[in-house]
């Protein structure tokens, strides 16, 4: 079995702030960086189980908090898949820096959001796994934000969110809503290179994003494979096995491709060529 040892890592992204992340270091040169979803953070259960299980492999792979979120500085903000992207660029040159070859980018929920983004502005990682994304992002809001969402926004320019026993959470501001309502799947989706390979992942059973989502994706991705995991909810609360599964299917499938040793070297060579010119 292939030792794995965890060490807590520290980057500061391009807005000076400090992102905190858990490498599971295996030795190998391959990376996978795990991206988590809204309101969410590194420790959630779908993000150390996929990296625990690509340890297992002898993979490494990293787990951060993106700005605003668990360990990381910053501040919270409703919206923000943009900056997120930014974050994650962050993480990418970091490990770059450090000779390793990023595999894979895999995002959960929002976390799905932000991988494609990325990809749809950086044609420089080979593997991009989507679970449980959501392709309508103008959907899902009444139900954290409450009816009339839009007028009261424009009337009082935020909602301050609160929980169920009417403890504050976060403020969305009219700008953090904009942000939301402009980031553009579609477009990201087309803008993805067909070299690059997708994996689309959705729970039949999620009530928070609906799963006709996945098939959205499905549609407008070139190179896309989508796989529906039967009864699973949004955290894949009782078929964790079974994501990692897929994941770790649909990566070393990949990864024994021979085209895919030449993509990743033409990424790498991409990548010292622009750290060249810097």
């Amino acid at each position: 079995m292939t030792s794995v040892e965890e060490q807590r890592v520290v980057i500061r992204n391009s807005h000076g702030e400090n992102l905190v992340g858990i490498l599971h270091e295996t030795g190998s040169k391959d990376l996978v960086i795990i991206c988590h979803g809204f309101q969410s953070k590194k420790e959630r259960i779908p993000m150390v189980t996929l990296a625990t299980a690509l340890g297992r492999e002898g993979i490494s792979a990293f787990r951060f908090d993106f700005a605003g979120n668990g360990e990381s500085e910053g501040s919270f903000m409703y919206g923000n898949y943009r900056r997120e992207a930014e974050d994650l660029r962050a993480v990418v040159l970091h490990f770059r820096e450090k000779e390793r070859l990023i595999t894979a980018i895999v995002g959960h929920s929002k976390g799905g959001n932000v991988v494609l983004l990325y990809a749809s502005k950086n044609n420089d990682v080979p593997i991009v796994i989507n679970i449980s994304g959501r392709f309508h992002l103008e959907n899902g809001m009444e139900g954290r934000l409450g009816k009339d969402f839009l007028q009261r926004i424009k009337q009082n320019g935020f909602i301050d969110v609160k929980n169920r026993k009417g403890k504050f959470e976060y403020r969305v501001t009219q700008e953090s809503l904009m942000d939301r309502l402009t980031t553009d799947t579609r477009a990201a989706c087309l803008l993805i290179n067909q070299n690059c390979r997708v994996l689309t992942i959705h729970g039949s059973m999620d009530k928070i994003v609906p799963a006709k989502d996945a098939l959205e994706f499905a549609r407008f991705i070139q190179n896309h494979k989508l796989h529906i995991i039967e009864g699973a909810d949004h955290e894949y609360t009782l078929h964790q096995d079974e994501l990692a599964t897929v994941v770790l299917d649909f990566i070393k499938a990949a990864r024994g491709d021979k085209n895919m040793s030449k993509q990743l070297q033409s990424c790498e060579n991409r990548a010292n060529f622009i750290k060249a010119r810097i």
